[in-house]
């Protein structure tokens, strides 16, 4: 994942957000039905959290692009004793290693924040693109259990163990991020090619022995996650251009890249190669260990993607398969000194947004190299909670209704044919108005609506295809929430 320009307004604008030609995105659906099962619960869960952490954090920068050489804006190198060497630049990055040492790391306490928040699941990251793992693995030493790294002496230096046992203990699933290409293996990035950019820099095809090697080293990696750490219920991977591609989808790629801007004279950023990690196989042998395990094949069509995952951008519309758009809570992905957070009213709105579209909320906290979240981070999930307390039931377990949204009023329905309206509160607003109209959904004759937190039943009228709602005085100087008010319509007409 790569750090863009995060403008916390930016955010809550749809249209800017949004681009249609990924909401088109080709879906394989998934015919296991232990798989079914799991991926239904997930979709009812609607909220979770994903974690970037790795020795990056400790120059506040982004994750493991700096070493990528490529040249993209996410990949500028500004640290280090000669960051204008690659080379120099290299041994410093890989040499952070050696001053890792997050002695306030305390994940019982994330647990806590997250569950409060209403946070039902969470990703971590095991290992990203640079490979270091936070979790001790057999197959290689470039680990944070490693003697060179400080915290290796430390009881809780297995992270990985130290956080899925502390979210499972607040009955939260966990899923393993897992980065499909290793920038710092020796059968990815052959010591003898420099690197080119983000892919394989040999060709797989005139070196089989040396790719079969790196599948190999990858699969045991992920089987080893799946078997040492308990149960994991998402396995999601990144690293997408790490596929399987015929010639057909390789002429396809680059035609696209020279009829783009990047490729005019002739320079490609980065190419377009076949490099098969063999994931058929390996989805087989991992739900052989975790039967039912969702698998998140990142930005790869086909049935090892069991749903979608828009980065940084929440779509403009519902879409037909399962998604969830992973956000970053404040900053970038990974750790940056004084990032601004959104504010618990946006961070509320974009939950709301995404729910009524159908889809989850995937967002991403960044821990410090001290192994602390940032206040910012408990301060936003607080109020996810407090708001949480009141209206959840609006959130989990639900499905969208057309038309999902109009102007600051978004709609979900549970299977009970309870239809529920959130009032967004616009800029200025503490408290919603005294009469609220939706135009698109009619209740039934004598229905009860209500505000989620409160009993009064509410008065409201039928209004052409809609009805209105009036909100009594003593309610709106009590309102059992801030940010987005509820309303709950018993049952409507279809």
């Amino acid at each position: 994942m790569k750090r863009g320009i995060f403008i916390i307004a930016l955010l809550f604008s749809v249209q800017i957000f949004a681009q249609a030609i990924y909401e088109d995105e080709r879906y394989v659906p998934e015919t296991d039905p232990a798989v079914l099962k799991n991926l239904d619960e997930w979709q009812g869960k609607k909220f979770g959290l994903l974690m970037h952490w790795g020795t990056y954090s400790q120059w506040g920068i982004v994750e493991s692009w700096s070493i990528c050489p490529e040249d993209y804006g996410w990949c500028e190198r500004k640290k280090g004793s000669n960051p204008s060497n690659y080379n120099d630049y290299i041994k410093d990055y890989e040499g952070l290693r050696k001053t890792f040492n997050p002695v306030k790391f305390d994940p019982a306490k994330w647990a806590k924040a997250a569950k409060y928040a209403g946070m039902k699941y969470m990703v971590f990251t095991t290992k990203h693109h640079d490979g270091f793992n936070m979790y001790d693995t057999k197959y290689s030493d470039y680990k944070i259990t490693s003697k060179d790294v400080p915290f290796h002496t430390n009881p809780k230096a297995d992270v990985l163990k130290e956080i899925f046992n502390s979210f499972r203990g607040e009955g939260i699933s966990t899923g393993a991020y897992f980065s499909k290409p290793d920038w710092h293996n020796e059968n990815y990035w052959d010591p003898y090619f420099p690197p080119f950019d983000r892919n394989v820099n040999y060709d797989p095809s005139l070196y089989p022995e040396k790719w079969q090697k790196y599948v190999d080293f990858t699969h045991n990696q992920i089987l080893e996650i799946l078997s040492n750490y308990g149960k994991v219920d998402i396995l999601w991977l990144d690293g997408g251009w790490v596929r399987k591609r015929d010639q057909v989808n390789i002429t396809e790629n680059y035609a696209e890249k020279f009829t783009e801007n990047e490729s005019k004279n002739g320079f490609i950023k980065h190419r377009v190669v076949d490099q098969d990690p063999k994931m058929d196989e390996l989805v087989v042998k991992a739900r052989a260990k975790q039967p039912g395990l969702i698998v998140v094949d990142r930005a790869v069509h086909g049935k090892n993607q069991n749903y979608l995952t828009p980065e940084g951008r929440v779509p403009e519309k519902t879409l037909p398969y399962p998604w969830e758009s992973c956000i970053p809570a404040g900053g970038g992905w990974s750790y940056s000194p004084g990032a601004t957070y959104m504010t618990g009213r946006q961070g509320i709105h974009m939950l709301i947004d995404i729910v009524a579209k159908g889809g989850n909320l995937l967002l991403n906290v960044a821990p410090s190299p001290e192994g602390e979240w940032d206040k910012g981070a408990y301060d936003l999930l607080q109020a996810y909670g407090d708001w949480m307390k009141v209206n959840s039931t609006a959130i989990y377990n639900t499905k969208p209704i057309e038309p999902f949204k109009e102007d600051n009023i978004c709609l979900t329905q549970n299977k009970a044919g309870n239809v529920f309206a959130f009032y967004l509160a616009k800029e200025g607003e503490d408290k919603i108005p005294a009469a609220v109209t939706v135009k698109s959904i009619s209740p039934k004759k004598g229905t009860k609506i209500t505000m989620l937190g409160s009993k009064t039943s509410l008065k409201w009228t039928k209004e052409g295809n809609g009805f209105k709602v009036i909100i009594p005085e003593s309610l709106r100087n009590n309102l059992p929430a801030k940010e987005a008010w509820t309303l709950k319509i018993e049952a409507i007409n279809r």
